[in-house]
């Protein structure tokens, strides 16, 4: 009896990527909102924490950075264990430890004991951000990854929008209350919500295609067709070959250079601002939102813009360029409060747009395992600049009185960032 061959399977309807996204994207959104808001609201807490517990800037620096060291001890291990259990119950277990460690932030005392505690929430998180970024592999192509990562990573600029005002309503309106202050309210009312939200992913997460009962055998099998046929433009690497790949270090140099940025400003935006005049918490997180809002539009829009011309580099450059040139503005504008925001808001979309459109370029040669030990080996080393980017401008500020120093440097490394991707090759799709 004569065979023959298997049909191949249709290329995915576009209604059937927009029910994926619907399903998946909002609760990632979410999930990282939270993870975010609690690693950076220690620079809502320090405006009150640094007072009631006698903190330097420099104690301060060091304890926002330190976070980053524990989070790049464990990096590539928790991603290797989620591509190896699942996103579900490996996401839903570093969102249940991390929110606990920062709630329990509270209790914190001494300088010791807040260098712990950070190092500490470091652990827990140590995962996450690389463990989406590879999840969104096991559903989307590259050609569609741009946008659902820069949608993915709106969460950032939205913890600002969203986060600032409400970090600044809780330090104004619950100090005091029970005994506590308003910093402590802070840590309890942002921590708590990543445990339920750990909780309710082990029912809502699904692990893969072949997983979703919400898709019929035809969705998933032409789903799955479209990133086999992906793969097989790639070769197949083992991790420790991923981790080997020159390419992958390039990257990684690449992210530290606007990490170093990113963190740099997001732990010390708010003293910024009130460095210009403004006093009242709450005030300082409205204007906080205002950068953070501009860049989850230009997010959005430009890594829609990279995915329709298949082009990164160029949409990666200069966003990093307009970063620099923001955060230099910022130190000559740093007495007035309108033309500060002006200059910071160029900062904070400069970064901000960078930051989802990177990740297109390692997407673009790394596969299977080795994604997985590449991309996290690439945030994890990128993410120690989280350690030096807030600890240089808590040492330059507490020695020169200035945060102007420290934050030339931030530019400088976002200049770096830009120089470095228009000098890789073009390895995206």
């Amino acid at each position: 009896m004569a065979t023959h061959p298997a049909t191949p399977a249709a290329p995915p309807a576009e209604a059937v990527y927009r029910r994926i996204g619907w399903r998946i994207i909002p609760f990632l959104i979410l999930c990282y909102f939270v993870a975010y808001l609690d690693r950076v609201n220690i620079g809502f807490a320090q405006l009150q924490m640094k007072g009631d517990l006698g903190f330097s800037d420099a104690v301060y620096g060091l304890g926002a950075g330190i976070f980053f060291l524990g989070y790049f001890l464990f990096e590539v291990p928790s991603n290797l264990i989620l591509h190896r259990v699942g996103a579900r119950v490996w996401i839903a277990r570093i969102m249940i430890t991390w929110g606990l460690i920062s709630a329990l932030t509270l209790f914190v005392t001494t300088p010791t004991q807040f260098y712990v505690m950070r190092f500490l929430l470091g652990v827990a998180e140590a995962g996450f951000f690389p463990g989406i970024i590879l999840y969104l592999t096991y559903w989307y192509p590259a050609a569609r990854r741009s946008q659902m990562t820069a949608w993915f990573m709106s969460a950032v600029p939205l913890s600002g929008l969203i986060g600032g005002p409400v970090s600044g309503w809780i330090l104004h309106h619950f100090h005091g209350h029970h005994g506590w202050a308003g910093w402590q309210w802070l840590f309890v009312l942002e921590g708590l919500p990543a445990v339920v939200l750990g909780i309710v992913t082990l029912f809502y997460l699904d692990n893969g295609i072949k997983h979703a009962k919400w898709l019929n055998a035809d969705e998933k099998n032409a789903l799955q067709h479209a990133l086999d046929q992906e793969a097989q433009t790639k070769p197949a690497h083992s991790a420790l070959q991923g981790m080997a790949d020159p390419r992958v270090w390039l990257m990684a140099l690449i992210y530290f250079s606007v990490v170093i940025g990113l963190y740099g400003l997001s732990f010390w935006l708010p003293l910024l601002i009130k460095s210009t005049g403004v006093t009242d918490p709450l005030t300082i997180g409205w204007l906080v939102a205002l950068p953070y809002g501009v860049s989850v539009v230009a997010m959005i829009l430009v890594g829609r813009s990279s995915d329709k011309r298949h082009e990164r580099r160029w949409h990666v450059a200069i966003p990093a360029l307009i970063g620099a040139v923001g955060l230099a503005l910022s130190t000559l504008w740093s007495t007035d409060t309108t033309l500060a925001m002006v200059a910071l808001t160029l900062a904070t979309v400069g970064i901000m747009v960078v930051l989802p459109l990177f990740w297109a370029l390692p997407n673009a040669f790394l596969a299977g395992t080795a994604a997985a030990a590449g991309i996290a080996l690439i945030n994890a080393l990128g993410n120690l600049a989280g350690f030096f980017g807030p600890s240089i401008i808590g040492w330059v500020k507490q020695t020169t009185q200035s945060t102007n120093g420290g934050i030339l440097v931030l530019a400088a490394f976002m200049v770096l960032c830009a120089v470095l991707v228009l000098l890789t090759p073009k390895l995206q799709k």
